[in-house]
């Protein structure tokens, strides 16, 4: 299998919580030493890509703008076309909002503001009954257009799990009986800006990822294999009773790296007698 553009998860995939999952690190390097790029795709709304560049350096991994493409970007694109000069209450992290505003966007977290025409729901781990309030006396009471950055329920953490803005979503749902428009994954958005600017066909491309409904659904639509982990969300059961099958399946990484980019075999040593010889050259 050739492959040079791997568009890989993060959380649970890479990481879990704060640090690199055990042989991440040395697939990274294995991706780079062999001539093949690597851009993250994630649902994270946590961080903006500044923030993540400093989060991979912590960790020993060097990166820059082109290693990442956000649900974060992915929104503030399709908010941008859409809502220009528009106000926009978002129940998000001070970060996200900030990286909202500094692309231009009038994002509000005041809900008394006459002028929002639409809500924006993140993952917040911030959030408080307040802004749950918020987002409910908008939905219930004005004709706001509703969108959400991801439909992920959980996100890994380094014990265990947390909501993540899908569940944030179910539970304003159950409240308002309105369910956002999602921008993340699984839509194929990310894939084709990262196929875009690496001047890459489908067929060059791997998906990786620990979600069976986002990371394996989105390399789907968008026509990419796909590699699925079992680090994270997904487990060989969910494999067993979805319809979203991923081309590959792997334990971690490591096994992927195992098998996808193996090292190359070391040059067997020639004694000074037998250079030239056939078994050699």
């Amino acid at each position: 299998m050739k492959k040079r553009l791997f568009l890989l998860d993060i959380d649970g995939t890479i990481c879990r919580g704060d640090a690199l999952i055990p042989g991440a690190g040395a697939f990274l390097q294995a991706i780079r030493r062999q001539g093949g790029r690597f851009v993250f795709i994630t649902n994270n709304t946590t961080r903006s890509t500044a923030d993540y560049i400093r989060f991979f350096r912590t960790l020993g991994v060097d990166t820059d703008e082109t290693n990442y493409l956000t649900a974060g970007q992915a929104t503030i694109r399709h908010l941008q076309e859409h809502y220009a000069g528009q106000h926009i209450y978002a129940l998000a992290t001070d970060s996200f909002v900030k990286e909202c505003r500094r692309h231009g966007l009038s994002v509000t977290t005041n809900a008394r503001d006459p002028a929002i025409t639409c809500v924006l729901a993140s993952y917040d781990n911030a959030l408080t009954y307040e802004k749950i309030k918020d987002v409910c006396l908008l939905l219930t009471t004005r004709a706001v257009d509703y969108i959400a950055t991801n439909p992920d329920l959980v996100c890994p953490v380094d014990f265990g799990y947390l909501p993540d803005c899908g569940a944030i979503c179910n539970m304003i749902e159950t409240a308002t009986h309105r369910r956002p428009q999602f921008l993340g994954k699984p839509e194929p958005a990310m894939v084709h800006y990262a196929l875009q600017a690496a001047h890459c066909t489908p067929g060059e491309a791997l998906v990786v990822g620990d979600r069976l409904y986002t990371d394996i659904a989105c390399g789907l639509r968008a026509g990419v294999d796909t590699a699925l982990v079992l680090t994270g969300e997904a487990t060989l059961a969910d494999v067993a009773a979805s319809t979203e099958k991923p081309t590959y399946i792997y334990p971690s990484v490591t096994e992927l790296r195992q098998d996808l980019l193996p090292e190359p075999a070391p040059a067997r040593p020639c004694s000074a007698t037998a250079v030239g010889h056939a078994a050699c050259l």
